[in-house]
């Protein structure tokens, strides 16, 4: 070939390097139309079950699948039970310190004040869980966010490919009549590693 292209070079001055410019070209052209004519695709690895942890992946897996994404949720863990039929999210303070508390009543002056919580306060104060969680569901519901029933709905409507972690269900001895039917399979990690390896963007969550 490259006996060639010093023939054609010989022949014609410049020749060689305009060769190299069009298969150049060429080539960009190609890689911009197979980048445009496949879908894109998102996996998430899901190990938290409290409700903080339960938004981002709900959220970003139905804004995805809006824009026409491939999306696939490997829920293991303790994010097994955002598949459950009946969901009871909690917050957990004591693990998030930045977290800011918001009261959700009273004038906007209150309502707005970061009450930063000292972690001895939350460890120590009994119940103080069950607090914090129905003040950031009220602050939820006041500000017209959807909730993660709503999110998880959206998700099966978009058809999002729910897998459910067969090991973590054996391990707890969780029962697949506790979870909702559209759950889309029952595996383990060999099915979230293939998912994984062809995704556009994973994320462990």
């Amino acid at each position: 070939m490259s006996s060639d292209l010093d023939l054609l070079e010989q022949q014609i001055p410049g020749s060689s390097e305009a060769l190299n410019n069009w298969f150049e070209s060429r080539f960009n052209e190609g890689q911009a139309k197979i980048q445009k004519e496949t879908t894109p695709s998102l996996t998430i690895m899901m190990t938290k079950g409290t409700l903080d942890w339960a938004y981002p992946t709900f959220i970003l897996s139905s804004t995805a699948s809006a824009l026409g994404w491939k999306v696939t949720i490997f829920f293991t863990f303790y994010g097994l039970t955002l598949l459950k039929n009946h969901l009871e999210l909690k917050i957990s303070p004591l693990g998030n310190p930045a977290m800011p508390m918001k009261m959700p009543f009273g004038p906007d002056w209150f309502k707005n004040i970061n009450w930063n919580m000292p972690n001895l306060v939350m460890a120590t104060i009994p119940g103080f869980e069950t607090v914090a969680t129905g003040l950031m569901k009220q602050t939820i519901n006041n500000k017209g966010v959807a909730s993660i029933d709503e999110l998880r709905e959206a998700c099966v409507e978009s058809e999002v490919n729910m897998i459910a972690c067969q090991m973590t269900a054996d391990l707890f001895g969780m029962a697949k009549d506790e979870f909702i039917p559209e759950v889309s399979e029952w595996a383990g990690a060999a099915t979230f590693l293939e998912k994984a390896q062809h995704s556009t963007v994973c994320l462990y969550i």
